[in-house]
This record gives structure tokens, C-alpha cells and sequence, in this order.
């Protein structure tokens, strides 16, 4: 039995009312020409893995295709930037992801999530703490009681300056009473090349979604100190909680929308998100969220706009507190 996790629940801060379609008689468009779905992010990453998927599965729904398109570049501004400036007529989405709701706070853009239309999340993943298969530590205090002793010594990966991934470790850092740059932190364009450069030995830690280093810890290049979680991840239930390891009890969690241009027609945005709550419902999303080790999860347009809104008061509040905010 696939398991759907209810991913309002996740964020405590929201009253979730249940996801509300428009009227049924209102959901009545569909593409008659290709769909260009635009990723922010570089190729072989979680963000890129999952929308390649839903890309696939509402071209088999709707009979059109749809062109994933990795639009990199300016720390996910530029991507972004083009599904937010796209003509509103539902031949661009994209994926809009928790970085809509940090980008702003670090001073890259003006942007934020109300310059995009919400239309559904497909996923929500934690970060994690991981380290090369022949590092020292062999757990996530041993990490950071040697980054108290020897701030600057170790180099971290996983994302942009100021990305998810970053917050993810800075956060902790500072949660455990140490300075946000006690491990530094080296930018790349995602966690697939910063897991690369992990494995190879350029950085000494990677702090992505954990289901994206899913493979690399089972093949056993990677070793998992940490899920930024308070639950166990049902792939990997012995990687150690951070909720549970440290004092701070430390978590932190990204997450990737199906988003369009601002001020998308209602239709539009109504006809996609009952094709991808489809889509989510179906056997062939539960098993791709299967083998990434990750749940299936379940939110529409009005839910996902609340809880835009509530993750981007939570980060800017960690981004100040590290000293990120311009």
C-alpha cells in the first residue's frame, strides 16, 4: 500500500482546510501544443529527477509534450525568472522550489513567491549530514565538535550560497551555538555536482535532501551522519535524527512545486491541479517515490500558497539569524 503523506500536517503554523478544487465545470483546458516545464536547477539532482517525472506522466495524460528545460544560472534566479515572466497561458511551468522563499532574503532578487502561481506540491524532502566514505567522523557530533575546534577547517557542498541546503547547515551550526561559517561553505549548482565533488574528496561534507544521496549511501560511497528530520526516512530508518542527536533538536526540510507565470487564469491553474493530483494518485508516481526512498505527497493551489507563505517568514528568520539577509 503506497503511503501519502498529507504535507499541510508537516507545517504546524497552517490550519489545513483540506485542498479545494475550483469547480469541477471550471477545470476545462488543456494544452494543444508542446509545454515547456522549466527546472531551475542542474541535471541529475532531486528537483530535476521529480519534475522529468510529473514532465512525463501529464505528456502520457494530456498527449502533448512536455519539454523539461534546466534554466541555471544566477543561484535559481534565472530559472525562476523565466517561469515567473512567462506569458500566463499554460504552455510554461515549472519548478518552483523552496528557494522562491529564501532567494529574496540573501538580496539576489526582488522576486518572491507572489510573483508565481502556486499550483501543486510533489515533494518535500529533508536535509541530511553526509560525509565521504573514508572520513573521520562517524557521527554528527563528532563532526561538529571538531568544526567548534578548528572553525574553518572543514568546506561543506550542496547547493547555492544562501540555498536550501546552506540554511540547512548554517542553521544547525548556529542552532548548536557555533558560527553559520564554522564549516565553510562552497557553492555549487546543486546537490548532484556537490555530491560529486563529495565523493571525489573536494568537500569535506554534503548536507542535500537526503534521498538524493539515497543511492551513493547504500552503495556505500557516502556515509549518512544525519536526517535533518524527526522521523526516520523509510529507505534509510538508521540513518540518526537531528531532532534526536542534538540538544538544538535541529530540522529542516525543502520542498518542489509545480508552479506557472504570475497571474495564471484560474482554469488553467485548476486544470493542471487536478491533472497532477492524478498524477500523484497514480501506481507509477508511488514507485518512483519509492526507489528515491521518498513519500508521496499530497498538496493543492490554496494549501501550497499558505504554505509558501509560512516557509518564507521560517527562513527569513534563519537567514537573519545567520547573517544572510540583505
Amino acid at each position: 500500500m503506497k503511503k501519502t503523506v498529507q504535507v499541510a500536517a508537516l507545517a504546524t503554523t497552517l490550519a489545513v482546510s483540506g485542498t479545494a478544487l475550483l469547480a469541477q465545470d471550471s477545470c476545462d483546458w488543456k494544452p494543444e501544443r508542446a509545454v515547456t516545464y522549466v527546472v531551475p536547477w542542474g541535471a541529475g539532482g532531486g528537483t530535476d529527477a521529480n519534475s522529468r517525472m510529473m514532465a512525463t506522466l501529464l505528456e502520457q495524460a494530456w498527449g502533448v509534450p512536455f519539454n523539461v528545460v534546466n534554466r541555471t544560472g544566477g543561484n535559481g534566479v534565472t530559472g525562476h525568472s523565466a517561469i515567473s515572466r512567462a506569458e500566463p497561458d499554460g504552455y510554461t511551468v515549472g519548478a518552483v522550489t523552496v528557494e522562491i522563499n529564501t532567494m529574496h532574503w540573501v538580496g539576489l532578487t526582488e522576486m518572491t513567491w507572489e510573483d508565481i502561481t502556486p499550483i501543486a506540491l510533489i515533494d518535500i524532502v529533508p536535509a541530511s549530514v553526509l560525509v565521504g566514505k573514508d572520513s573521520p567522523f562517524t557521527s554528527v557530533t563528532e563532526l561538529l565538535d571538531h568544526a567548534r575546534a578548528n572553525p574553518g577547517d572543514l568546506t561543506a557542498s550542496g547547493t547555492s550560497l544562501g540555498g536550501i541546503w546552506h540554511l540547512a547547515l548554517a542553521g544547525m551550526l548556529n542552532a548548536e551555538g557555533m558560527a553559520p561559517d564554522a564549516i565553510r561553505w562552497i557553492p555549487s549548482q546543486g546537490a548532484a555536482p556537490a555530491l560529486q565533488e563529495l565523493v571525489a574528496g573536494g568537500v569535506d561534507v554534503a548536507s542535500p535532501a537526503l534521498s538524493e544521496g539515497k543511492t551513493l549511501v547504500e552503495s556505500g560511497e557516502v556515509r549518512a551522519l544525519a536526517y535533518m528530520h524527526d522521523a526516520p526516512m523509510s529507505a534509510l530508518p538508521d540513518v540518526p535524527l537531528t531532532a534526536e542527536a542534538l540538544d538544538s533538536g535541529w530540522t529542516l526540510a525543502a520542498y518542489i512545486s509545480v508552479s506557472g507565470p504570475d497571474e495564471m487564469p484560474e482554469n488553467i491553474v485548476c486544470s493542471y491541479e487536478k491533472a497532477i493530483a492524478e498524477v500523484v494518485a497514480s501506481d507509477e508516481w508511488a514507485e518512483f517515490k519509492a526507489s528515491r526512498g521518498a513519500e508521496v505527497v499530497d498538496m493543492g493551489a490554496a494549501d501550497l500558497a499558505a504554505y509558501m507563505e509560512q516557509q518564507d517568514a521560517a527562513l527569513g528568520e534563519v537567514i537573519q539569524a545567520v547573517g544572510l539577509a540583505k
